[in-house]
C-alpha cells in the first residue's frame, strides 16, 4: 500500500512541478529548455522509480520459484514494450527522412513513384521488425 501511494506522489510531482516551472520562469529566456529538461528528469525518474518497487520482488506469500518467474515475467513484457517503442522512434525519424527526400524527388520527376514508395515502406517496415519481436519475446 505505501508503495502504491509513493508512485502517486512521485508521479503528481512529476507533472506538476514541470509545468509550475514553466510558468515561473516564462518571462525567462530558455523557459521552455528548462521545463522540458525537468519533465523528462522527474519522468524517467519516476519510471525509475516504479520499476525498482515493481520489480523488487515484494512477494510474501510464494516462495523463490514464484518470485523469480514473477520477475522475469516482468522483464520480458519491458523487453517487448521497448523493443516495440525504440523500432516505432526509429521508424518514425526513417520515414520523416524518407517520405521528405521521395516528395522532394517526385517534384522533379513523377515516374520515379514506385521506387520512392519504396524506400518509405522499406522504412516503415523498421516498426514492422520490432513488433515481430516483441510478440516473439512475448511467446
Amino acid at each position: 500500500m505505501e508503495t502504491k501511494i509513493i508512485l502517486v506522489v512521485i508521479l503528481l510531482c512529476s507533472m506538476i512541478i514541470p509545468v509550475g516551472g514553466f510558468f515561473l520562469s516564462k518571462r525567462k529566456e530558455g523557459g521552455f529548455k528548462a521545463a522540458l529538461a525537468s519533465n523528462l528528469f522527474f519522468f524517467f525518474g519516476t519510471v525509475l522509480v516504479a520499476d525498482i518497487l515493481l520489480f523488487g520482488g515484494n512477494v510474501q506469500a510464494a516462495g523463490e520459484a514464484a518470485q523469480a518467474a514473477s520477475n522475469v515475467e516482468g522483464w520480458r513484457y519491458l523487453a517487448a514494450a521497448l523493443s516495440t517503442g525504440l523500432s516505432c522512434i526509429g521508424a518514425g525519424i526513417a520515414v520523416a527522412s524518407a517520405a521528405s527526400a521521395a516528395l522532394g524527388a517526385l517534384s522533379e520527376d513523377s515516374s520515379i513513384m514506385g521506387k520512392a514508395l519504396i524506400f518509405v515502406a522499406l522504412a516503415e517496415s523498421i516498426a514492422l521488425y520490432g513488433l515481430l519481436i516483441s510478440f516473439s519475446i512475448l511467446g
